[in-house]
């Protein structure tokens, strides 16, 4: 009896990596990639791949899921229906959120978000730990702890009034990430100034959806990253900052990368593709495009291009917040809420990848210079991949875990609320039509999606433990204050 060499060949596909792409043939073995080459052997199972792309599985390290919000708001989506949404749009890893609130123990909170990713994830799963309550045990015991186990980034907001951490204990949140070797992500917004400008437009009747786009005034954004990458330095803590929107925004981080700080951030597609004009609609129905820091202006959608292009920005990820357009959902204060009322969040763990292969790789955005598909392989697999030291992830590369997805180029899909397979009920970006599809998912060797049809059991996904690893490491470099050289001999960090 002779046995395959390999359990799977994908033969003759453009396999894509963040520096190049080439013609081969791509094999697995034990759930592996085994070889990348030409004339390779006989697998167990063969794909043609012959005029498509081979690309390294999608990794979207920013997705609110089966999480409830501060105001005690269940989101729409359970580990299932959000991870066979992701597996459909070509990903094959997630990062979600464990979510402490208020007077809410992080270790229970851990412990419990974990218990329903293991029964519901189909796709491999990591976790980013929300902390709202930076009381002593969380600081001193739970974090460290948990950091240890392999749960090594946390999320710190810096507005909204029962999540928010100020600035004390924000620098005592980073200290303990500092000790232990964890990544600090933040939502960076100023707090003051979203409140304020959010109840002078309801006194004078400015309540519908649309004024959601100017409450957050673009200058809150500026003012929060100066003040966290201000802080961040003083602890010399490496920051992640989520969902850049602003021009302004994307200005302050180039020019702390450019001092030297280990900033990295992100922007999202509503931000690429969406201007607070997609909010304008009759009655309510601008609610459906609402989401915090909301769609900015045209000329902010080009600066956050070149951003990503120069590198000041790293990954583009969902935020995918999905909020039912209903009393489930964004219209749970009643049927006349005003923008104030409504749940802020998108869905858009399908969508985040073919908009952005048909932006880079179909249309080819001119900032990227010819190098679309690798771009597009950088911002959606590869970086995310190394930012949060996901071990054996982003890439296609021998020994790396064969997480592979394979585009059909020239396949042309108006994208509409009835082909997601979230629980929604509604895409924001229903309407748009895009060149280029992930037509076959592969996770870990095993085919999930092919053919329009999901072929993996809920619960089969698995947790990914992780350090902190590179990006997480201080620079070493102190400010005069926090210098023992300079500072008269203390030692603080």
């Amino acid at each position: 009896m002779t046995t395959q060499p390999f359990d799977l060949v994908i033969r003759g596909g453009t396999v894509g990596t963040s520096t190049a792409h080439f013609v081969a043939d791509v094999a697995v073995k034990d759930g592996r990639i085994a070889a990348i080459g030409t004339g390779l052997g006989q697998g167990a199972r063969e794909i043609d791949a012959t005029g498509k792309f081979v690309l390294p599985g999608g990794i979207d390290t920013h997705a609110h899921v089966e999480q409830v919000s501060a105001g005690g708001l269940m989101n729409a989506d359970t580990f299932e229906s959000a991870t066979t949404s992701a597996a459909f749009g070509g990903n094959t890893t997630l990062v979600s959120f464990a979510a402490q609130h208020r007077g809410l123990d992080l270790r229970k909170v851990v412990d419990d978000y974990a218990a329903l990713a293991k029964r519901g994830a189909l796709i491999d799963y990591a976790f980013h730990m929300i902390v709202a309550n930076p009381d002593e045990k969380t600081i001193k015991e739970d974090l460290p702890a948990l950091i240890k186990e392999g749960h090594a980034s946390i999320k710190v907001f810096m507005t909204y009034d029962l999540i928010k951490v100020d600035d004390e204990p924000l620098l005592d949140l980073m200290l303990t990430a500092r000790e232990h070797r964890a990544l600090i992500c933040v939502h960076a917004e100023n707090h003051g100034m979203i409140s304020w400008m959010g109840k002078k437009l309801v006194e004078r009747g400015y309540t519908a959806p649309k004024f959601h786009a100017i409450s957050h005034p673009r200058g809150s954004e500026s003012e929060a990253f100066t003040r966290l990458i201000t802080q961040a330095a003083l602890i010399d803590q490496p920051i992640m900052i989520f969902h850049v929107s602003t021009a302004e925004g994307a200005a302050v981080i180039r020019q702390a990368r450019g001092q030297g700080l280990k900033v990295f951030a992100e922007t999202c597609p509503q931000y690429l593709f969406m201007t607070k004009a997609d909010l304008d609609k009759p009655g309510l129905e601008g609610a459906k495009w609402m989401c915090s820091p909301p769609p900015r202006e045209t000329t902010d959608q080009d600066a956050l291009w070149q951003a990503l292009a120069l590198g000041d920005l790293q990954t583009v990820s969902s935020d995918h917040a999905p909020y039912r357009f209903d009393e489930s959902g964004k219209l749970s204060a009643g049927p006349n809420p005003n923008f104030k009322q409504i749940a802020n969040g998108l869905p858009g763990l399908e969508t985040r990848l073919p908009l952005m292969f048909d932006a880079l790789v179909s249309k080819g955005r001119p900032e990227f210079a010819g190098r679309g598909l690798e771009a597009f392989v950088d911002l959606t697999a590869t970086s995310p991949a190394r930012i949060y030291n996901l071990p054996g992830k982003g890439a296609i590369q021998p020994g790396y875990d064969a997480d592979i997805a394979i585009w059909d180029p020239s396949r042309e899909v108006t994208i509409t609320d009835e082909a997601m397979h979230d629980l929604t009920g509604f895409t924001p970006f229903a309407g748009y039509r895009v060149t280029g599809w992930p037509e076959t998912v592969i996770r870990r060797g095993e085919v999930v999606v092919s053919d329009g049809t999901l072929h993996a059991k809920a619960g089969s996904g698995r947790w990914l433990s992780r350090t902190g690893g590179p990006a997480a490491e201080p620079t070493g470099k102190l400010v005069l204050e926090m210098d023992p050289q300079r500072n008269f001999g203390a030692t603080i960090l």
